[in-house]
């Protein structure tokens, strides 16, 4: 069995920004850019720019919005290895029934994030035998690199 390797992550480096209700001013959408993440008191926080407009009801814009803010990272959804096994060609003989198996090959792919308490655990637990994983600070600079590289 080969150790499993750090959890896959896939980084969406902008997200669409709607209010859920109207103020007197109206309603907002807008974009919430991420430029870096970086870890404050234990979290990992993602820093950006808000920008986007207010409109009212009748669609008018009303107002602009261009605003640094750094937010917590809840959630990061991903998929770690848990098991990579691999078994080669066997024949058996039973009581003259004759079988061969071929090459088997078994992945079990644990996928971690709200809503999969399974693949969470398992996740948790393969990245604890493969020594606990990096802290905080080396995440937000891998996750850093990776927004470097979708630029």
């Amino acid at each position: 069995m080969s150790p499993a390797p750090a959890p896959v992550l896939l980084i969406a480096t902008s997200a669409s920004v709607t209010s859920t209700s109207t103020t007197e001013l109206g309603a907002f959408s807008g974009t919430f850019q991420v430029t870096r993440f970086l870890v404050q008191n234990g979290q990992l926080m993602a820093q950006g720019n808000l920008t986007g407009a207010v409109t009212n009801a009748l669609g008018d814009v009303v107002a602009t919005v261009n605003q640094s803010l750094v937010l917590p990272v809840l959630d990061i959804h991903g998929r770690c290895q848990i098991l990579h096994l691999e078994l080669g060609p066997r024949d058996l003989n039973l009581l003259g029934l004759l079988i061969h198996i071929d090459r088997i090959v078994l992945d079990i792919t644990g996928q971690f994030g709200s809503g999969n308490p399974l693949g969470n655990l398992l996740c948790v637990i393969a990245t604890l035998l493969d020594g606990g994983g990096p802290p905080l600070s080396q995440v937000a600079g891998l996750l850093n690199q990776l927004l470097g590289l979708v630029r």
